[in-house]
């Protein structure tokens, strides 16, 4: 048998070649066609390089407002002045300042240097932006306008000798109508010895219900109702402010789930991680219904899990006192019923409380002439 050779010069020759397909070979090869150890890939660093490569992107976003076509909601920063500092939220800071001679009040939120920390925050804010800048009612208080990614705003220091501090680049703000009359829940702090005539219980009650069913019809839910996010006017009229938690409801109520709002006045199915609708806005509106009546805090000394296991499983409401007058208790009943089916829409709450007759009093008894009527005790409700 004869047995082939390969000449040294030959054996050179095939080198080459072999390397040369090996060469096209890497050259061609598709991302499709590329292997790699699972256990050579660093996941943590991966995360933090696209993290910051939407930081970036995000960045030049914001430098490059200027290059588009500006939003008919977006103000012009040069034209605002901000003051002081009025409340400190979960989404923001609020500031009362001034927008072309109007009073405002300035919902700020800072970003921080490299965006990566608060993605969830910057969505929330956005999403309060849209829902916010389409409403138009009498109780919802008024949108003026928002910057997303303000530079060179100045704040008033408390301390006049510290001057002005100017905010990051990556700042942004919403602006509302500045209303005088605070909170709702300062305004019922502030009256909770001697309680409210019953003209303005339901006079609060009816503003409120009214900028509730606004919103229902335009298919959102609130998602956070309760007094500290309810601002009075001079003329003590009641709007709905604070729509960082506000969204579109959902076709599909398997949609809408988690623990939103705020303990206390959250329903029974949101407490339990259950599919929600709209009427959880009802609910939460029964319970702030019973507190302007009241002037008082529902379930002021149990814990988060006391309430939660409570609400859901042994159907814990406020206690009504004895001098509720019926037509109103009722209306409280109907709103915070366990079964979300049973609660009325917000417009028949309107029709309800607009059939309460005032001019025979039926207010809650001040503390000095009743003392215990008032005794809020952890029971189970109707």
């Amino acid at each position: 048998m004869e047995v082939s050779t390969v000449e040294d010069g030959d054996m050179s020759k095939l080198k080459g070649l072999a390397n040369h397909d090996q060469k096209n070979m890497e050259e061609n090869i598709s991302s499709n066609d590329m292997i790699f150890r699972a256990d050579k890939i660093d996941l943590k660093s991966l995360d933090v390089q696209l993290e910051k490569h939407l930081s970036r992107v995000w960045s030049s976003n914001v430098e490059n407002q200027n290059q588009r076509p500006r939003e008919v909601w977006e103000i012009d920063p040069s034209k605002l002045e901000i003051r002081y500092l009025v409340a400190q939220g979960t989404y923001g800071t609020v500031y009362r300042g001034t927008y072309v001679n109007q009073d405002v009040a300035v919902k700020l939120l800072d970003w921080g240097e490299d965006g990566m920390t608060t993605a969830a925050l910057r969505a929330s804010f956005q999403q309060e932006v849209t829902v916010w800048q389409k409403l138009d009612h009498p109780n919802v208080t008024k949108f003026v306008g928002a910057s997303m990614g303000t530079s060179n705003l100045k704040i008033l220091s408390k301390n006049p000798s510290e001057g002005y501090t100017t905010l990051p680049s990556r700042a942004c703000c919403v602006l509302v109508e500045f209303l005088h009359g605070g909170t709702l829940k300062k305004y019922l702090y502030k009256n909770r010895k001697k309680k409210l005539p019953f003209k303005i219980v339901i006079q609060l009650a009816l503003d409120l219900s009214r900028g509730l069913s606004y919103l229902h019809s335009e298919k959102i839910v609130h998602r956070d109702v309760k007094a500290e996010n309810m601002l009075l006017d001079t003329d003590t009229t009641l709007k709905i402010a604070d729509f960082g938690v506000a969204r579109v409801e959902a076709q599909n109520p398997q949609d809408m789930t988690g623990e939103t709002g705020t303990l206390g006045y959250m329903a029974p199915e949101v407490l339990d991680g259950k599919p929600y609708n709209r009427k959880c806005d009802v609910y939460s509106f029964g319970i702030c219904l019973w507190e302007i009546y009241c002037c008082d805090l529902p379930y002021p000394d149990l814990s988060f899990a006391e309430v939660s296991s409570a609400v859901v499983r042994q159907n814990l409401r406020p206690e009504i006192p004895r001098c509720c007058p019926s037509s109103l208790s009722n209306v409280m009943k109907k709103c915070w019923d366990g079964h979300p089916e049973k609660r009325p829409e917000m417009e028949e709450v309107v029709r309800l409380l607009e059939a309460i007759d005032t001019s025979k009093g039926g207010g809650m008894i001040p503390e000095d002439v009743a003392g215990s009527c008032i005794c809020f005790r952890p029971i189970r409700g109707p």
